[in-house]
């Protein structure tokens, strides 16, 4: 049986990743199928350093590979936040969505141009080895809320070429153009067409 952990307690992003990687693995846990809890501090300010520390603290600590990845939303407006702070921009999603609005307000659309960025490590622990993965996904921060789906800042991020909000689009639709829906899709086509010869990871 091929068993993967998400390290994760974000049942949004679980749900993204499993239905990208459902046909790749045959069982999927995340932190909150562990009794035990694993404390780890993303005290980085780069976004593979936190992802290599939690694939590699879980993935060792239970001996089962596991997928981590540290994403965030940079704007260009605020210089880049809020970044590898976005999960940390509020305690849930209403107020980083507040907060990130008012931070905005006075800024016209043509210079509310962001960019979500994924970084994805795929750690065996029987080989102690990580594979990298990277997406990106570009586009506008909008004024106000559009859309139900999703979570995070998918409410408010704006994506031109389907003239949609993330939060406005089924789960396929926005894993097929989404940062971390990029990045799952070049880590499913390396575990799938070739592990150890594919040009698409990086062996750190």
């Amino acid at each position: 049986m091929k068993e993967i952990i998400i390290a994760t307690e974000n049942t949004g992003k679980l749900e993204e990743i499993k239905s990208l990687l459902g046909d790749t693995f045959d069982k999927f846990y995340c932190l909150k199928d562990f009794e035990e809890k694993i404390s780890i501090d993303e005290d980085s300010p780069l976004y593979v350093a936190n992802a290599l520390k939690k694939a590699r603290k879980v993935g060792d600590r239970f001996g089962i590979p596991t997928l981590a990845d540290d994403s965030g939303l940079e704007v260009e407006a605020l210089q880049g936040r809020p970044g590898v702070y976005s999960s940390r921009y509020g305690k849930n999603d209403d107020e980083r969505i507040a907060r990130l609005l008012a931070e905005l307000k006075d800024v016209p659309w043509k210079q509310r141009m962001a960019a979500f960025k994924a970084y994805l490590v795929f750690y065996m622990p029987e080989q102690e080895r990580c594979y990298l993965f990277y997406g990106e996904l570009r586009g506008y921060i909008g004024f106000e809320k559009h859309g139900v789906k999703g979570f995070g800042y998918d409410p408010l991020f704006y994506v031109p070429e389907c003239n949609q909000y993330l939060a406005e689009m089924e789960m396929g639709e926005k894993n097929a153009l989404s940062h971390r829906g990029k990045a799952l899709l070049a880590l499913k086509d390396f575990l799938n067409v070739d592990f150890f010869r594919s040009p698409r990871f990086l062996n750190l």
